[in-house]
């Protein structure tokens, strides 16, 4: 296997680089079809009761989220059809996270509920419309959040990109140089060799039958 000083070369560092792109579209892809199938997330006020939970998926078509109220969250998978409300992906202006969401600075609801700020995320459209969630864990925080730039056209910045990123480049890496195994990669490139005399190369069938 690779030791480290090898993954540390320039043909390694150029590698990655080039394998980058390729896996931050297969991310991309994968955050996606997360939402296709849909979450619930908790709703959070300054009340003491949490009486209702929102549940949201994007369609396959990646062009609207539909949404709506449930009460608990055994329902399992709800059905685009049976959600009450519905967001055009081209109406989303912004992707709002952490203490500036809205419902994160209304009154007592951070007293209640102190790991509100690094899982809440809210979605402007319009002028001053709000939606507003809060992940059940920062596993599906990341999802989301990642999925929702996605849509906008923005990077994926979560944590949980950055270590899915590593991995799986360093995993296409290994693969693609199973062959190499104890063969010594140099750190820089082999010196071009000087050019032939002629490029005359074309071998002369005609010769061989005269």
């Amino acid at each position: 296997m690779m030791n480290r000083d090898e993954f540390k070369s320039r043909t390694m560092q150029e590698l990655r680089e080039r394998l980058q792109p390729e896996v931050s579209e297969l991310i991309k892809q994968q955050r996606l079809n997360r939402l296709c199938e849909g979450a619930c997330f908790r709703k959070i006020s300054a009340r003491r009761r949490q009486d209702k939970f929102i549940y949201c998926r994007l369609s396959p078509n990646h062009k609207v989220l539909h949404y709506g109220d449930v009460e608990d969250l055994s329902q399992g998978q709800i059905p685009h059809e049976s959600l009450q409300e519905k967001l055009t992906v081209e109406d989303i202006k912004t992707l709002i996270t952490g203490k500036d969401c809205p419902h994160v600075k209304e009154k007592g609801a951070l007293k209640q509920n102190k790991e509100v700020p690094e899982l809440a995320f809210s979605i402007l459209y319009e002028s001053d419309e709000y939606l507003n969630f809060i992940a059940p864990d920062k596993y599906e925080y990341c999802i989301w959040t990642d999925g929702l730039n996605a849509l906008l056209g923005k990077e994926m910045t979560s944590e949980l990109t950055k270590s899915d990123m590593d991995t799986l480049v360093t995993m296409e890496i290994k693969l693609r140089l199973l062959d190499l195994e104890n063969v010594q990669i140099p750190d820089v490139p082999p010196p071009i060799p000087k050019e032939p005399k002629d490029y005359d190369f074309v071998y002369d069938y005609s010769q061989q039958h005269a």
